[in-house]
């Protein structure tokens, strides 16, 4: 662990101990391993936080290494770290049923499950269609950001699922199909009105929006250039009178006349029913873009993690 974890710990010796390590080590590296706190594994342990430092410090002592370093949500495990809980885990958990002993393996594989994804799709689809396991005492640790930060955090440890808008390249990471997200061509219905609606979009292509303000996710205008190649097979030159950072803005900002926009139609999709927007145009093929449910290649030690990863795979197909 880095020398910020460690209470003062500012470095170690690379000659590992001989003898076989403490099993109440063992348990110790594999409680934090899982939850990914050492403030969270006291707890499940029944153990103060001084003592399982310490214990953390023996082992890696023992073994010559640093096994987690320190971040600003708990600590990440190195993938020395990764390899060894892949090792142990299921001996631990074994022999903790053997013993009935399994308020230190089994408690420890009930911490909490670290998903992380699009702030918009992890707040209006994944974390309600998770309300069933919550309910039933699983714990999440919700995290929002970008998909290549995400996926970064992932190969390192910090997240146990993540939500992706690409698929992940490279063999350290399994992606599975979640949901296609279709994106459509909105505005408030006084704004349609004022250009003539699908008819003039149809008609005169994008043209038909000339003067009307474009709001966005980014200056770069990701989702609409995307829109426009499919769409209307030509590149979008029209920049962005307002970029919001989060597509619930702009959804917001579109609903009150400030102009049109590209939006997933799984987040707009109640304000459609309402009326509150209309669409600009109905294309029969219009573009999607498939989102991945993503986790590390090494088996995921926390049960609740297939159980969470299930849920939302068999949710995603309603989305």
């Amino acid at each position: 662990m880095s020398d910020r974890e460690s209470n003062g710990m500012t470095g170690m010796g690379q000659t590992a101990a001989t003898g076989p390590a403490d099993l109440n080590l063992l348990r110790t590296f594999l409680a934090v391993h899982r939850s990914g706190s050492f403030t969270a594994a006291a707890r499940l342990l029944g153990l103060s936080q001084p003592t399982v430092t310490t214990q953390i410090r023996a082992l890696e002592r023992r073994l010559g290494c640093e096994l987690f370093e320190r971040q600003a949500r708990g600590v990440v495990a190195v993938p020395f770290a990764d390899a060894l809980a892949a090792r142990v885990a299921a001996p631990l958990d074994d022999l903790a049923v053997v013993t009935g002993d399994e308020g230190s393996a089994g408690a420890a594989a009930a911490g909490p499950v670290r998903l992380a994804g699009p702030a918009e799709l992890l707040c209006l689809r994944a974390l309600p269609s998770l309300a069933p396991l919550v309910a039933q005492g699983v714990h999440l640790r919700a995290s929002t950001g970008l998909t290549d930060p995400l996926l970064d955090e992932l190969r390192s440890g910090q997240h146990d699922l993540v939500i992706s808008t690409a698929r992940p390249r490279g063999r350290a990471l399994s992606a599975v199909p979640l949901m296609d997200e279709e994106f459509v061509l909105i505005a408030a219905p006084a704004v349609a009105e004022r250009v003539g609606g699908p008819p003039a979009v149809t008609a005169r292509g994008p043209a038909a929006l000339h003067g009307v303000p474009l709001i966005t996710y980014a200056a770069d205008l990701p989702i609409a250039r995307r829109y426009w190649r499919h769409v209307f097979g030509r590149r979008l030159d029209t920049p962005a009178a307002v970029t919001v950072p989060d597509l619930r803005g702009v959804l917001a900002l579109i609903a009150s006349g400030a102009g049109f926009s590209v939006l997933p139609r799984y987040l707009c999709e109640a304000e459609l029913d309402s009326g509150a927007v209309t669409l600009l145009a109905d294309p029969e093929d219009p573009p999607i873009n498939t989102a991945y449910l993503v986790q590390r290649t090494v088996s995921a030690v926390n049960p609740h993690v297939g159980e969470v990863r299930d849920l939302l795979l068999r949710a995603g197909r309603t989305w």
